[in-house]
């Protein structure tokens, strides 16, 4: 009797914490692993598969076309008003000066003018960066004359600081619509603003007034 209670001593000797081997840790590492995995594809796919609406354009548009190949620029379509206000979409009649009739084959451009040049209607165009009701943004106090009174931005270089250089796109790209705001995933958040008011570093040096009401309402 006396040597079963030592190999029972023995046994619960051996099955104190931190006595645990190579094998036992990796096993209890697994449901730690697989908790992390699921919260990881839960956070980067299934949340925001959940919170954005993916939306199309109702006309395609290649931006590379117009900028690369026609040799546009970005102010002739996205323009400043005699007031200063930003005309941040172009109007089907500005549209029709060059395609009041078909410059291609492409399926698309035919849809355009027989949808809305033919018929004098506006495109609903998708708004990628709608800033919020209570954000205000002046495009004239950022456009090149104003900037390049202290730097010396090409127009394409000052417009790419906020948003996608468009001009190596083809694809129309979607917006993924919040369905809660209605805001696009895309709308500059405070930080993108910080970057050269808050923070200013060599380039990005600004003497605009950071005061909160410069900006909003």
């Amino acid at each position: 009797m006396a040597e079963k209670r030592n190999d029972t001593s023995a046994g619960l000797e051996d099955a104190k914490p931190g006595n645990c081997t190579m094998r036992d840790c990796l096993i209890g590492c697994i449901p730690v692993m697989a908790g992390l995995a699921v919260a990881l594809v839960i956070g980067w796919w299934v949340y925001p598969q959940l919170l954005f609406a993916k939306r199309q354009q109702p006309v395609a548009f290649n931006h590379q076309v117009h900028l690369v190949k026609s040799g546009m620029a970005c102010s002739d379509c996205h323009t400043l008003r005699d007031d200063g206000s930003f005309r941040g979409l172009p109007s089907t009649a500005d549209c029709a000066t060059c395609h009041s009739s078909a410059q291609g084959n492409s399926p698309q451009e035919k849809k355009f003018i027989e949808d809305y040049v033919a018929n004098g209607l506006e495109v609903p165009w998708l708004v990628r960066q709608k800033q919020p009701a209570n954000v205000y943004f002046s495009h004239a106090a950022h456009s090149v004359d104003n900037c390049n009174t202290c730097h010396d931005f090409a127009p394409k270089e000052l417009c790419n600081l906020c948003h996608v250089d468009v001009a190596r796109i083809t694809a129309t790209l979607p917006v993924f619509e919040n369905r809660l705001t209605g805001y696009s995933s895309a709308t500059m958040k405070m930080d993108r603003c910080e970057r050269c008011h808050a923070y200013p570093d060599h380039l990005h040096e600004t003497n605009a007034n950071n005061a909160c009401f410069v900006c909003h309402k």
